[in-house]
């Protein structure tokens, strides 16, 4: 009988490594299927909770942030771009990739979780496809209506989340929780609330540690 396991994975849309990090755990759920059954619970982080409305350049945000030049920007962009192809997902950077406030996507996968976990996720991948495939912005209402529908949610119901402030207490204090508990770079997946994973590691450590984690939790 499969051991079951929750996980917390605390991630912002407009984080590269939370989808890489997501696809690797995504592959060591399928190869541990038959042995571990996990729950993802989605949980909110906003990497530029401050940014402005119009967005920043990706290269200009990153130099004021970090202070890396054009050319350790673009590298690094382009390191990702190939870990990301790695595990099968597509982002598509160019110089006029810009960096979004993320905030009424979180209020919406909110909403999503409150649906189901499958759905949570489904919504999850479309918004991550919306930004870093399609380049689309993550601030924008019609935007985020088109991934609820894409997702196989109700675009109406999607579209009046958005235009209320609904579940936007919630976000602020699953926010305020994670931070309050040391989360302060993401991804970070929490394992039935005591085990940490950090960054987008490879499917193989995923695997590694969850099988672990199962194997203290099964009697001998």
């Amino acid at each position: 009988m499969a051991t079951p396991i929750k996980i917390d994975f605390v991630s912002d849309i407009s984080c590269p490594w939370c989808v890489i990090g997501l696809r690797g755990l995504e592959q060591a759920l399928e190869r541990t299927g038959a042995d571990i059954a996990a729950e993802i619970h989605f949980q909110p982080f906003e990497l530029n909770p401050a940014i402005a409305s119009e967005g920043e350049n990706i290269g200009e945000h990153i130099a004021r942030k970090y202070g890396s030049t054009p050319e350790q920007s673009a590298a690094t962009r382009e390191m990702i771009r190939d870990r990301a192809a790695q595990v099968g997902f597509a982002i598509n950077y160019g110089p006029d990739s810009r960096i979004y406030n993320t905030f009424d996507a979180h209020r919406l996968l909110h909403w999503a979780g409150t649906l189901g976990g499958e759905r949570q996720r489904a919504l999850k991948h479309a918004l991550f496809e919306a930004y870093f495939t399609e380049q689309r912005d993550p601030s924008d209402r019609a935007v985020l209506v088109a991934a609820a529908e894409e997702a196989g949610l109700d675009r109406d119901e999607a579209a009046a989340v958005l235009a209320s402030d609904r579940y936007a207490a919630e976000v602020r204090d699953a926010e305020h929780a994670w931070q309050q508990r040391g989360v302060h770079s993401v991804p970070a997946i929490i394992v039935d609330d005591r085990y940490l994973i950090s960054g987008g590691q490879p499917s193989e450590v995923f695997e590694q540690a969850l099988r672990s984690i199962a194997g203290e939790k099964t009697p001998a």
